[in-house]
């Protein structure tokens, strides 16, 4: 047999090792035999014991798909060799990697390197020594994009309906994307012109202000919700995805009004996590394709995203006079120096501080 139909042969087969649970692999040569493991001594297949333990511990979806992406990356990377075989200094070369020759940004690195270092410690149960050799990818001291409130009015003029009332919540909430998207009819409180952000970052609820201009649409949404809720229910439908297990401790929360989603999908959905059929909330991307649209008609040149708005509500608070620990309340950071970079991007120069030479 040619040697690379031999190399071609034997990666197969480590593949079936690594989806299957074979249990005995021996090289002789060109040749490689596999040993099939007994029905009783068969292991769940690698990815799906990582989705398993990602579960069990609440990891989101977005989280999920983010680490088996990267997991499967890096056994392809090594294959015909088993993770198990594998350990630090090969995480070390592949992260680094990332960094010298992909030239990846830290949010891409890192990412990469917790669902590594999940792969190890919860599901192969392999501690790592702390991997003090990875080149890790430069992170530079960026600014934010942020608009003027004419800009921002020009962007808002541009957009209509659902899109306009998703970005007027954004700019006039300092509510992340999907944050807003994730928003439950129970928590928007309009007799208090208040928003409960529930599970924000970090796992956090918070408090955020409702826009007086935009009560009333958001009204009417709701009540829009109301209805399509009540035809889903009309139809043999109507629950919704719950957080944790809550679904199990409360069994009739899913399908009650003050659950469902306030920017809900146009269409059902197969949930992946269980199968089940759901009217889950907007995509994300339907709002952000209308922001770089409305952006490009404004004749904004800059980069303009959903996310934009939250740093325009951050720097518009801090140019009214808004006290900079209020302002860090309600964007839900942990420590008011994340808060202060916007600072920087006042209007009056410099950390908010005018010139004595102005005076």
């Amino acid at each position: 047999m040619p040697h690379t139909q031999a190399c071609g042969c034997a990666i197969r087969q480590a593949v079936r090792v690594i989806r299957h649970g074979c249990s005995v692999m021996h090289y002789h040569g060109s040749d490689t035999v596999i040993t099939e493991a007994s029905p009783a001594q068969t292991q769940p297949r690698l990815l799906d014991e990582v989705r398993r333990r990602l579960r069990l511990k609440h990891y989101s979806l977005r989280t999920e798909q983010a680490y088996v992406y990267w997991i499967r990356r890096y056994i392809r990377k090594h294959l015909p060799r088993h993770p198990r075989d594998l350990g630090g200094p090969e995480v070390e070369r592949f992260l680094s990697a990332l960094a010298t020759v992909d030239r990846v940004a830290p949010s891409t690195q890192n990412p990469a390197l917790a669902a590594l270092l999940f792969l190890y410690r919860e599901v192969l149960d392999v501690e790592l020594p702390w991997m003090d050799k990875v080149v890790r990818a430069r992170r530079a001291p960026r600014l934010p994009v942020v608009l003027s409130p004419i800009q921002v009015r020009a962007v808002l003029r541009e957009l209509s309906g659902r899109e306009a009332l998703m970005a007027g919540l954004l700019y006039g909430s300092g509510m992340r994307l999907m944050e807003c998207l994730r928003l439950r009819v129970k928590d928007v409180d309009l007799a208090r012109r208040e928003i409960t952000v529930r599970d924000g970052k970090g796992g956090k609820d918070r408090r955020t202000v409702l826009p007086e201009r935009l009560a009333e649409p958001l009204a009417a949404q709701l009540e829009l919700v109301r209805l399509l809720h009540r035809r889903d229910v009309d139809e043999g439908f109507g629950a919704t995805s719950l957080p944790y297990a809550l679904s199990r401790k409360y069994r009739n929360a899913a399908r009650e009004p003050g659950w469902q989603y306030v920017f809900p999908s146009s269409r059902r959905a197969t949930d992946p996590l269980d199968g089940k059929t759901r009217r889950h909330h907007l995509d994300e991307s339907v709002l952000q394709r209308a922001v770089r649209a409305a952006a490009r008609r404004a004749g904004i040149d800059k980069p303009v995203s959903p996310h934009t708005f939250r740093h325009c509500f951050a720097t518009h608070l801090l140019e009214s006079g808004a006290d900079i620990r209020t302002v860090q309340e309600l964007l839900g950071h942990n420590d008011v120096s994340t808060t202060q970079i916007y600072t920087h991007v006042l209007n009056r120069g410099a950390h908010g501080v005018r010139s004595p030479l102005d005076a």
